[in-house]
């Protein structure tokens, strides 16, 4: 476990966190805000461990500007800024919520608190039953829904999920946390008009690599390739590919690699009643007497 490395990236993937949260964004488009981002962060000598995701409103997560995307972030939107800094391969992973609408500060703060109560009781040997029964009762108290199938996560090298899941909902079952893992912790808040859950959307435009066999097709392999090259097996956004590919011809190899199961796609995961979700994020690193926040 390189222990430096996670918080190299942590360090950077804050000072880029509170950037975001400090800027007005009303009138941007997402592609703007994702690429001046991820620029941010290779500025300050990182990389990115997966595309930034830009996910509005209802959209809990999973959204990353497409080519030209042309949406553009209104003062009534809730905007959930997920962000990832990997060095070599170690990530850290954080996110914000952008709020303009005070009707749904409340929501954004609920997120926040359910993270720092959390976090507060989290040292070697803590249950991951009990941070999720915290994270509950934190949203609850304070007037919100927590999303019950989204999850924090254990971090590995060039690995964002895993395996082991740290839930925001008290759960049957649970694992310790212990000092040779890094993990993320991130609540997800909805309305009491909320579900508490999330579906898949549509919208698929984020995917990782899956395996690195071949397939009967010199162009795809080619892409497979290139993306384990620039990528590993981290996730990666189609805008990503278009500098060194054209655009529609990378959109057909990458659906051959999908259909082959070479690559994966990650759907939009969207509030089930449709109502408006908050996140907070922080990643961490348990302690016998506590915890070590790398992106605080």
């Amino acid at each position: 476990m390189q222990i430096q490395d996670y918080i190299s990236a942590g360090k950077i993937a804050s000072e880029v966190r509170e950037n975001a949260r400090k800027k007005y964004y009303v009138g941007s488009t997402l592609l703007e805000i994702c690429e001046s981002i991820e620029k941010e962060i290779e500025q300050k000598t990182g990389k990115c461990a997966f595309p930034v995701n830009t996910s509005l409103n209802e959209i809990a997560a999973h959204y990353t500007a497409e080519p030209n995307d042309d949406i553009v972030v209104k003062d009534t939107d809730l905007l959930k800024i997920d962000l990832g800094v990997q060095i070599n391969g170690y990530i850290a992973d954080t996110a914000v919520t952008v709020c303009y609408d005070p009707k749904y500060d409340y929501l954004v703060q609920a997120a926040e608190a359910a993270l720092r109560e959390a976090i507060s009781i989290i040292h070697v040997g803590t249950k991951s039953s009990d941070v999720g029964k915290i994270i509950e009762n934190t949203v609850k108290q304070m007037g919100g829904t927590p999303i019950a199938n989204l999850s924090g996560h254990s971090l590995e090298q060039y690995t964002i999920h895993a395996g082991k899941s740290v839930p925001n909902i008290w759960s049957i079952g649970s694992f310790s946390f212990q000092a040779t893992e890094a993990y993320a912790c991130e609540p997800f808040v909805t309305t009491q008009e909320g579900l508490g859950l999330v579906r898949e959307g549509k919208i698929r435009n984020i995917f990782s690599l899956a395996t690195r066999k071949r397939v009967k097709d010199d162009d795809a392999n080619k892409l497979a390739d290139f993306i384990w090259s620039k990528f590993n097996m981290l996730p990666f956004a189609l805008r990503w590919l278009i500098p060194d590919w054209d655009e529609k011809t990378v959109r057909r190899l990458l659906e051959k690699l999908i259909q082959n199961k070479i690559v994966r796609s990650y759907p939009i995961l969207v509030e089930a009643n449709s109502k408006k979700v908050a996140q907070a994020e922080h990643t961490f690193i348990p302690q016998e007497n506590g915890v070590r926040i790398t992106t605080i």
